[in-house]
């Protein structure tokens, strides 16, 4: 080897070593970076008592001031038996108060693919996070079943087990009913999730715990989207009395935090979760973002006074953690959601560690409030931290903080005067102190243990406004689908969307259709609705969950049978018209683009530009009319409508052209290029424009045979151009000798109507041609039909054996179209479900005669006396509802969306509780 040589591939050496060093550091700094990246909520869901038991309904508990303690209901336990004010006996309690959730005995069973009997051996607490969960998932837009298999952590607080007080030993499947860790496992196999699936008990700060190791988990990369929160019931008296004996329990039943009168806390029901991603994929991925989590931390007590004594020192150690981890100064935080629980021993020392941290170089202008959502709803326990967490997230969308309730003097060893730090007692603005400052809060949680939790939370800009482009145009109706389990699930849901807030601006209609269509599963039970408003959109869905039937709506439920299975079926000349597909062009990109290339790819073959002839001038001559127009027109424009199609997920199992509609399927099943076919179209147009005019064709009502018989004598100047129907057969030849034969099968009472053509096509007309087209196809490259293609000359579908190369092609423009022949054999094999790819309804008008009456599902593109995109949403609605597979983000693909909130699916709940004797 030459030392030049030798030279060169140390080069190519050290190059290589250099770039995978680059690679190297690169992936390190990700790392690094992935440490500190912010954490996106872009979901949440709930159950707190009041009955919220969605976010907004939350809110509004909060934002009014809501005390949603109640007395106990009689369905937990007696509470007038277990009532004693002053504790004289061990085995009762001072309070007769909690926070409750309602029908935690319901469950819909049926959506989990749960039997009633093995719900109702299932933990309240486990049936509530399967619910909330799926919310959370709703609630963030994401198509669930995509979910599946997917790196996705599940982080559940759960510290309770009343159920197992409750339900008989010998109940079947009460191991993994009630066991905590199934609490985690079992969403995790639900939704076939194959990230980590933990479940924390650290008691009262489980649930912000459970959200601080989802974020350990995004940072690291174990996971790539995260659930994480908590729930609590309280089921049997016990653990009250318990808490109350040790003195615990707020006599009134109201957690009266940073009062003077607090005398400890009020026990309550509850569940939430978050649905967590890295900022940079929710970004990426066009998440609706509801807040950052900036960082956090966890620690402990270490050896307190007591085991469950609160610790100060700790306490501040954390918060200062949680704010270095975040990368936020304390003077930044303008709130703080306190653990607050309204003990006399605890609410001191949370509230002087906060001065501790929060105060020093803090200016008198920089406030910072001081809350805590135990005064509304109570101490959710192993749940608190989340409700904590999902409070604030509230407030920073709503840039409000909502009033501190049970606050009528404060606690003489707590000082607030002359501090900026303010507990609110009414409704008060979230103000920042300057200009694009963003809002940022501390949430806290302590669990009784010892074990501490906090983090930091940072407003997200929410913008409702999308970038467009001066010359976008958007389609001027839109398609809105909703599904379900079962009917009544479908009319409720369409009751929530009819009443929902964001179908009320008229400029969301776009996103919530996109929003809806692309962010929810798809069950049998469907409803496709096309609207161009948002009023009307809202009467048809009002119509329809009150059982009115209405156009414009489509609904049904599929059988549990594999759904059909789509044939394409492509138009053949003499469909052709101005200005087809116009509306389409000017506001669909995809297809604007696909119709472009393939004008351009014309251009070499055509003495005028295709587009120009498709759409003219207004007034002025268009070429369309002559075949060397005609064919190239039609091939371009199906192929277009074609991949639209495939761009929104409906993709042919099997296809089939019409004379010159063949070509385009044949491009589609690969049998050759788009640039080949649309220079063999073009090529085939122009030499049969070529010939001189003359030639006749008709579509004679008569079977085959008889007209066969009929062109007998004739058989050198008419031929059998098409078998269109068992009683439709198209001849072509010479003006004499076909007038000559249909005046014989008039007079034997055999109708017949003569077509509109330029030439006698499939006829002996077309022999001069063949060779020179030869010459031209066989420069082609041809190959199998990657689909099932339907052959025109054979009404047979092509072996995998089989190519249909030049001589096929050849014999396809003498011989006759198959067409009658084709449908039979589409049939046989068992397709039903027909759309018709070209300008009009000609095939499936056609198609439809060739089946028995009622066989098969006929559907057209385009049709030419209907605007192009009714046209189309209206095939789309019978698709969906047939239950192909849309793909609903390519269907929005070309248009600047983003998610809004909706509603989320409505469960049908049935009672699931243990059969005791």
């Amino acid at each position: 080897m030459s030392n030049a040589s030798e030279s060169q591939n140390y080069r190519e050496l050290m190059k290589n070593a250099l770039l995978g060093l680059e690679k190297l550091q690169s992936k390190l700094n990700a790392i690094e970076q992935a440490k500190t990246e912010p954490i996106a909520v872009i979901g949440m869901s709930c159950r707190f008592p009041g009955g919220a038991n969605t976010p907004e309904q939350f809110w509004q508990l909060l934002s009014n001031g809501v005390d949603a303690i109640a007395e106990v209901p009689s369905d937990r336990w007696d509470a007038d038996a277990y009532f004693d004010p002053d504790l004289s006996s061990p085995d009762k309690m001072n309070t007769r108060w909690g926070g409750f959730l309602n029908d935690i005995d319901m469950f819909d069973s049926f959506f989990f693919g749960i039997s009633s009997q093995e719900a109702a051996a299932i933990d309240p607490q486990q049936r509530l996070l399967l619910e909330v969960a799926w919310e959370a998932l709703e609630d963030a837009g994401l198509s669930i079943p995509k979910l599946a298999g997917s790196q996705t952590g599940v982080f559940v607080g759960i510290s309770s087990m009343d159920y197992f007080q409750i339900i008989p030993g010998s109940q079947p499947r009460a191991g993994t009913g009630v066991a905590h860790t199934i609490a985690a496992n079992r969403l995790s196999h639900f939704f076939n999730f194959q990230g980590p699936s933990i479940a924390i008990d650290t008691a009262c700060s489980s649930s912000l715990v459970a959200v601080h190791q989802a974020c350990t988990s995004l940072r690291s990369g174990e996971s790539n989207l995260a659930l994480a929160g908590g729930v609590n019931i309280t089921l049997v008296p016990e653990t009250t009395i318990t808490v109350a004996q040790a003195g615990m329990m707020a006599s009134d039943g109201r957690c009266k935090t940073f009062d003077a009168a607090a005398d400890g806390y009020v026990r309550a029901e509850g569940c939430g979760l978050v649905l967590l991603k890295r900022l940079s994929d929710a970004q990426k991925d066009g998440d609706r973002i509801l807040a950052l989590l900036r960082g956090s931390a966890v620690n402990h007590n270490g050896r307190s006074s007591v085991l469950t004594a609160p610790n100060g020192t700790a306490q501040q150690a954390l918060i200062r953690q949680a704010l270095t981890n975040s990368g936020v100064a304390p003077t930044e935080i303008s709130y703080i959601e306190a653990h607050g629980t309204g003990t006399p021993l605890g609410d001191p020392i949370e509230i002087q560690s906060l001065k501790e941290v929060l105060l020093p170089e803090r200016s008198p202008e920089q406030l910072c409030w001081i809350s805590s959502v135990k005064t509304n709803i109570g101490h959710v326990e192993a749940g608190a931290g989340i409700a904590g967490l999902m409070k604030v997230i509230l407030s920073l969308q709503h840039q409000q903080i909502p009033p501190h309730l049970h606050l009528q003097q404060l606690n003489p060893q707590i000082d607030l005067a002359n501090t900026p730090l303010k507990i609110p007692t009414r409704l008060e603005p979230w103000l920042t102190t300057q200009v694009n400052q963003k809002r940022l809060a501390g949430v806290s949680s302590f669990g009784y243990g010892g074990t501490n939790a906090h983090v930091i939370v940072e407003e997200y800009p929410q913008t409702n406004q999308i970038t467009q482009q001066k010359d976008q145009v958007d389609r001027p109706l839109h398609v809105l689908v909703l599904s379900a389990k079962n009917e009544q699930a479908l009319r409720e849901l369409a009751s929530d969307y009819e009443q929902h807030p964001s179908l009320q601006p008229a400029e969301l209609l776009p996103h919530v259709c996109f929003s809806g269509n692309t962010g929810r599963s798809h069950f049998d039970h469907r409803l496709a609705i096309v609207a161009e408003s948002s009023d009307f959109l809202r009467q048809q869905l009002a119509d329809f969950a009150n059982g009115k039937e209405t156009p414009g709506t489509l609904w049904g439920k599929m059988p549990s049978k594999n759904p059909p299975k789509p044939v394409f079926l492509f138009t053949g000349q003499g469909s052709q018209f101005i200005g087809m597909a116009r509306q389409l062009y000017d506001t669909q990109p995809s297809f604007r683009t696909t119709l472009d290339s393939c004008a351009e790819i014309l251009r070499p073959y055509l003495d005028k530009p295709l587009l120009e002839v498709i759409y003219p001038n207004s007034g002025e001559y268009s070429l369309l009319e002559e075949t060397a127009y005609a064919q190239p027109a039609l091939f371009a424009l199906e192929y277009s409508l074609a991949q639209l199609w495939r761009t929104w997920g409906i993709k042919p199992d099997a296809v089939m052209g019409h004379s010159v509609g063949e070509y385009v399927a044949a491009c589609i099943a690969g049998v050759f290029s788009l640039e080949d076919g649309l220079r063999l179209i073009a090529e085939r147009g122009r030499l049969m424009g070529s010939l001189p005019p003359g030639g006749k064709m008709a579509a004679v009502f008569a079977e085959e045979d008889l007209v066969r018989e009929a062109i007998a004598p004739y058989h050198n100047s008419v031929s059998i151009a098409a078998i269109n129907g068992s009683q439709q057969t198209v001849i072509s030849g010479s003006e004499q000798a076909l007038q000559e034969v249909l005046d014989n099968l008039e007079a034997d009472f055999i109708t017949s109507r003569p077509l509109t053509v330029s030439h006698a096509f499939h006829s002996h007309f077309m022999e001069p041609i063949l060779d020179e087209f030869e010459q031209t196809a066989s420069q082609i490259q041809f190959h199998a039909p990657r689909l099932p293609l339907v052959s025109n000359l054979t009404g047979k579908i092509f072996t995998s054996q089989e190519t249909p190369k030049a001589d096929y092609w050849c014999r396809h423009i003498r011989q006759p179209v198959c067409f009658y022949q084709g449908m039979q054999t589409l049939a046989g094999a068992g397709y039903e479900l027909f759309l018709e790819i070209g300008p009009t309804d000609t095939l499936i008008n056609m198609g439809r005669r060739c089946l028995p009456k009622g066989v098969g599902t006929w559907l057209a593109s385009l049709k030419k006396d209907e605007d192009d995109w009714r046209s189309l949403l209206s095939c789309l609605q019978t698709l969906y509802v047939s239950r192909q597979d849309v793909d609903w983000s390519g269907f929005d693909q070309d248009y600047p969306r983003r998610k809004v909130p909706l509603p989320t699916y409505r469960f049908q709940k049935k009672r699931c509780w243990p059969v005791t004797t």
